[in-house]
């Protein structure tokens, strides 16, 4: 009885699992995020010359 149990529940885990990795990618990959995303992968290029060390004003 107890191997039934655990059969469902490790089941029941793998469902839920797979269906928050789903959400999670996406989430990540959907056209309202993308100007956000390429937003944030920009922000290293785009650092101000004051704020780098060694900068001259």
């Amino acid at each position: 009885m107890s191997q039934y149990i655990y059969g469902w529940v490790a089941g029941i885990t793998t469902l839920i699992s797979m269906i928050a990795f789903l959400g999670v990618v996406a989430w990540s990959y959907s056209r309202r995020r993308r100007d956000s995303f390429d937003a944030m992968a920009r922000m290293p290029l785009e650092e101000d010359a004051s704020q780098t060390p060694g900068a001259q004003s």
